[in-house]
């Protein structure tokens, strides 16, 4: 049988590993700079997106002031972000899980950053915006016991 959005809600756990984040904007040209950033971390969480228009990098805080120099011509968010994991093994044919996610923090009013892993899926959200959206989340899942 196929894994429900529910029941994969209801069993997921939430993890968060403490650190604060921040967004890098680079040119597209820059990638095989930030596939080295990345390299270089070798944090447990990072991720690097690379489209058409642009190279984004979501890197600890920390790495990014190691990394400033070599990230001179990168935009850095002011904002600090915060990890969530849905911490379960997701299947490729699930659908509807991030819907019920997204849904949760947009009526919570917590604006959201999505990624996703081979087996599991995160969500960033601002770092003022954290325990708001750890609360969510966890009614979420305590509505989906109910299903």
């Amino acid at each position: 049988m196929t894994q429900t959005a529910e029941v994969a809600l209801r069993e997921a756990g939430l993890y968060s590993d403490g650190c604060v984040y921040r967004l890098l904007q680079l040119p597209p040209n820059a990638i095989v700079l930030a596939a080295g950033v990345v390299a270089e971390t070798a944090t447990p969480f990072s991720a690097l997106l690379a489209d058409k228009d642009e190279v984004t990098l979501l890197l600890p805080d920390d790495a990014c002031q190691e990394f400033a120099r070599r990230l001179r011509h990168a935009t850095i968010s002011d904002a600090a972000y915060r990890l969530i994991t849905f911490d379960i093994e997701l299947d490729t044919e699930l659908v509807g899980f991030m819907a019920l996610v997204s849904g949760a923090l947009a009526a919570a009013g917590i604006p959201i950053l999505t990624y996703a892993a081979f087996s599991r899926d995160h969500v960033v959200v601002r770092d003022d915006d954290f325990e708001k959206a750890m609360r969510a989340l966890s009614q979420l899942q305590q509505t989906a016991q109910g299903t």
